[in-house]
């Protein structure tokens, strides 16, 4: 139990973001280009943070198909910053694996011509902290 409190308190403070200001409106879920392709969207990391329940949040695929477009952040009506409480888990579990996710070298063979620019800036910014 500590353990978790601490994993919380953690993440909390990487992101700097105050979660206890979401009122759960959806809007920043509403606005993600990622939302079909989340299992946990932006208002539910915000709530699951919120109460703790990071491990589920560890082992998702969402964290890599956030984009960081941070057009949550922008449409949050009470200036709660999902994007970054995703950061911050990302952050989390590469620092738990001790490694990136994702090098520059793997990039050629994941490689699509329909892959917009911001997710190859994104990438580098995610995988390389």
């Amino acid at each position: 139990m500590e353990n978790k409190q601490q994993l919380t308190e953690q993440i909390l403070r990487m992101s700097g973001v105050n979660a206890r200001k979401c009122m759960r409106c959806g809007k920043c879920t509403a606005t993600c280009p990622s939302f079909d392709e989340m299992e946990y969207h932006p208002h539910q990391f915000v709530y699951m943070v919120e109460k703790g329940d990071i491990e589920p949040l560890m082992k998702s695929e969402s964290l890599y198909t956030c984009l960081t477009c941070f057009a949550c952040v922008e449409r949050c009506p009470r200036n709660v910053e999902p994007a970054k409480l995703v950061e911050a888990v990302r952050l989390a579990v590469i620092r738990e694996q001790g490694a990136n996710h994702l090098k520059p070298q793997d990039l050629p063979e994941l490689w699509d011509e329909d892959l917009p620019q911001q997710a190859i800036v994104s990438a580098f910014r995610k995988y390389s902290k």
